[in-house]
């Protein structure tokens, strides 16, 4: 996703404290795991709005500014249900301290890329450290805490993943308008300092009860499944059904099919595949799916249309976005307060469909002059729909399963929502072939358009397999 986090992040350090006695300075651990997760939030949002400046910069088509998206998206949602198996099974600390390190210095080297190719490998790395860091930050958090100031504390790095989501644009912007894209990327290094220090100085280590060895196996099938069936669909619309996407993406699909086989065998699988058997479970990943892959296309569209058809400055359309952020996190509370009292089958059918609206009004005022008339009135209906459904989400997804299954769904459920950016962003080729302003405008009409119909279906996905569960009160 290229600027909102998964529904369930914070859901996933329900299973995390294992025991273990309580840290002494919970506060600056929490502060050092907020740093360090803001890291990755805030780079996916952060660098959305350097794209257009990059490819003027070192050259390169809308494919490239595809892959420098993706190669961060794929190597984060494919590994990061296995960075939090290596948390349990190496120690929290330690993994989160690695993956840091591994972002920052990967950070580095994107900024000082002096070509395309080191670009998009570097954001690769990237990737890595994100999925080691994310969910053993969350995993720190449950072992500094007792069980009275957990809750809290989870409920503080959610607000403040939000809060960074929202202000990675309008940094973005700003800091490629005023000093260089590449500052993008090094302002990453001394908050990455200052988040291992205080983790490094102040949180105990800890590993999972029950960890066991980490799947290895699965995670090397899906990266490469992800990785070829990515590339096949980046390449398809512009060399089309040739030998090469033919067989790359044979071998994709063939990856991920030993990817469901590994995992079916598996001692201890990154996705246990029996919390499919649960209609919920699996209809609210199919609309996690398809309702972020709408929204991840969508949102790396939009600074593009902005800056290359539009003529803003890239603070400006690092500032256009905020409605939608601000939105999102000012409505996703009382979604949360509303669902249970209602249950969150109705909000998973009208969030998606509020949302399928504001994508419509984006596509019909695309042509308008003025951001009040022309972006303002869809980002604010988009906040709508999203707001009403994010929270729920986690509720359903969580409510689908065992408790001792929490952590699991939950990072299940992450996986599917940056899976599904990643797609989304391989997909956006067969729209858009082209970086010129004529080519980003029809393709952004046609997109949005998609995405309503997309958030329309994810409608309907909930209407038929959302369970209709009684208010939380009740249960």
């Amino acid at each position: 996703m290229s600027a909102l986090h998964s529904p369930c992040d914070r859901a996933v350090a329900h299973a995390a404290h294992g025991g273990v006695e309580p840290s002494s300075a919970p506060g600056w651990v929490l502060a050092g795991a907020v740093l360090g997760s803001g890291l990755a939030f805030i780079d996916s949002s952060a660098v959305n709005l350097t794209l257009p400046v990059i490819l003027q910069s070192l050259g390169g088509g809308f494919a490239a500014a595809q892959w420098i998206m993706n190669a961060y998206g794929l190597m984060l949602g494919a590994l990061v249900l296995a960075g939090g198996a290596a948390a349990d099974r190496y120690g929290r600390k330690r993994v989160f301290a690695s993956g840091v390190l591994l972002f920052s210095l990967a950070s580095a080297l994107c900024g000082f890329a002096p070509n395309l190719t080191i670009l998009v490998a570097a954001r690769a790395v990237q990737g890595v450290g994100a999925a080691l860091l994310t969910p053993a930050s969350l995993a720190l958090l449950g072992a500094a805490y007792d069980a009275r100031g957990r809750s809290r504390a989870v409920g503080i790095w959610a607000g403040a993943s939000g809060l960074t989501t929202a202000v990675g644009p309008v940094l973005g912007g700003w800091l490629t308008q005023m000093i260089s894209w590449r500052a993008v990327f090094f302002i990453n290094l001394p908050v990455a300092f200052v988040a291992v220090w205080l983790v490094w100085a102040h949180a105990h280590e800890t590993k999972g009860a029950r960890s066991g060895p980490v799947d290895f196996a699965g995670a090397a099938a899906v990266t490469f499944g992800l990785a070829a069936t990515t590339w096949a669909l980046t390449a398809a619309p512009k060399h089309g059904a040739d030998a090469m996407v033919v067989s790359v993406s044979g071998l994709g699909v063939a990856a991920l099919v030993a990817f469901l086989v590994i995992e079916a065998k598996a001692a201890n699988p990154m996705t246990p595949l029996t919390l499919f058997r649960s209609r919920t479970f699996s209809g609210v990943n199919v609309l996690t799916f398809v309702l972020y892959a709408a929204l991840g296309g969508a949102l790396f569209l939009l600074p593009f249309a902005l800056i290359r058809s539009h003529g803003y400055r890239p603070s400006a359309a690092g500032a256009a976005l905020l409605p939608l952020s601000l939105g999102l996190a000012a409505l996703s509370p009382i979604a949360g307060r509303v669902a249970s009292h209602i249950g969150a089958r109705p909000m998973l059918i009208a969030g998606p469909l509020a949302a399928g609206a504001g994508f419509g009004l984006l596509a019909m005022f695309s042509r308008a002059a003025g951001y009040w008339t022309s972006v303002f009135p869809g980002l604010a209906v988009l906040a709508l729909g999203m707001g009403i459904a994010v929270a729920p989400l986690t509720d359903a997804v969580l409510g689908a399963v065992d408790d001792a299954d929490g952590g699991a769904a939950a990072g299940i459920n992450n996986a599917v929502a940056r899976t599904a950016g990643l797609f989304a962003l391989a997909l956006v080729g067969f729209v858009v072939d082209d970086a010129n302003p004529t080519a980003i405008a029809a393709g952004y009409r046609l997109a949005m358009v998609a995405a309503a119909i997309a958030s329309v279906a994810a409608a309907l996905i909930a209407a038929l397999s959302v369970a209709r569960s009684p208010p939380i009160g009740d249960r």
